[in-house]
């Protein structure tokens, strides 16, 4: 279905009122006197696939407002209407706004129709872009990550909960949840690859590594992040993977300049994830784990840790029941770890149990090498 949604932003209601009566047949319009009451709509009632704005506007003016709607919408297409078209008003609407067109006030209706038919187009385009953009990466990453945890499961089977934990803590935070954090996340052992197995379980379990070995280790998100860098449209989750082992204060690797908020957000959250990950390994209690990362504030986000805290504490709350392995489907996740009957790991705690590591545990399951019941924890549109 199109969307033809317009907002139009001005001071002057006459101005609003003639647009809504020649352009409502064609187009969904809806108006405000103000930047503050745009804001509002946008949020309230959008996407918008258009927001119109006059320039000259009490308190907030066009340029203001429409770079806010480009951080707050910023698939909406943006157009500038004023009767003051001077260089630095254009200069600045385009910085600032990335405004997709400027029509000069007053403007008649059928210019303004013509442009908004173009930008509707566009953003019609823009949309499908990005949801092709997304479905496609966010699949094959889906499958890489899944291929890779079935592969091994005592190093990659881990990612999937660094996900769940990672998107649950950015909710909190108000931090936006995308493709890109999700596959920041998945991705976040990749470099890994490189390095000898025996090496990177030794490191996640938390048992002490040599010098050299900790030289080889600390490597990999940089390693990891060089492989997604030459991925088209993966420079955000190179450089989120990159920063994982960096500390607030600057310390940690990559020894360079970046710490505190110029660390990406994504490194931030995945180092509190994963070193309370390694604590709980090596043997601490979660408790005791994040207690401990509290009092190193010049390591940790603290906001982050909170957060952390939170949905540890959450998830232990989380309705745990006894299925059969042939009863699993996407909707659940592991509760603990699924072990073969000579002790091999086979899958992780916290996989999300999809249809292909379903048909692994009813393989094993049918040659007799697991036992037939799995803890599982509901995900929330099944609890």
């Amino acid at each position: 279905m199109i969307n033809n949604k317009i907002l139009f932003v001005d001071d002057e209601p006459n101005i609003l009122q003639a647009y809504s009566r020649t352009l409502r047949r064609d187009f969904e319009i809806k108006t405000a006197t103000s930047g503050a009451e745009g804001l509002e709509i946008a949020s309230s009632e959008g996407p918008f696939a258009v927001v119109v704005s006059d320039m000259r506007m009490p308190e907030m003016d066009g340029v203001e407002f429409l770079s806010r709607m480009k951080r707050q919408a910023p698939l909406t297409v943006r157009v500038m209407l004023t009767g003051n078209a001077d260089q630095q008003t254009a200069i600045d609407a385009v910085n600032k706004g990335d405004v997709y067109r400027f029509l000069n006030k007053p403007c008649q209706p059928d210019k303004m129709a013509e442009t908004l038919n173009t930008a509707v187009e566009y953003f019609q385009l823009i949309n499908a872009e990005k949801e092709l953009l997304e479905n496609t990466v966010k699949g094959s990453v889906q499958a890489l990550s899944e291929i890779l945890s079935l592969a091994k499961p005592d190093i990659f089977g881990r990612t999937t909960q660094y996900k769940s934990h990672m998107l649950a803590c950015a909710e909190l935070l108000g931090i936006e949840v995308d493709w890109q954090l999700e596959t920041t996340a998945m991705m976040s052992l990749a470099g890994t690859v490189s390095l000898p197995d025996e090496l990177v379980k030794k490191a996640l379990s938390g048992n002490a590594l040599s010098s050299e070995e900790a030289q080889q280790f600390n490597r990999h998100p940089v390693l990891g992040a060089e492989l997604l860098g030459k991925i088209p449209r993966m420079e955000n989750i190179a450089e989120g993977i990159k920063y994982q082992l960096k500390n607030l204060d600057g310390s940690g690797w990559p020894n360079d300049s970046v710490k505190g908020e110029a660390i990406p957000v994504a490194s931030r959250l995945l180092h509190v994830i994963m070193t309370c990950d390694v604590l709980v390994s090596s043997g601490l209690d979660k408790n005791t784990a994040l207690g401990k990362m509290a009092h190193e504030a010049a390591k940790f986000d603290a906001k982050i840790v909170e957060a952390l805290a939170t949905v540890l504490h959450s998830s232990e709350q989380s309705h745990v029941r006894e299925v059969s392995v042939t009863q699993t489907n996407g909707n659940m996740v592991l509760a603990t770890d699924v072990l073969t009957k000579d002790g091999r790991l086979l899958v992780c705690k916290g996989q999300q149990l999809t249809a292909a590591v379903g048909d692994r545990l009813m393989n094993f399951w049918k040659n007799g090498a697991i036992k037939e019941k799995l803890l599982v924890v509901m995900l929330a549109s099944d609890a």
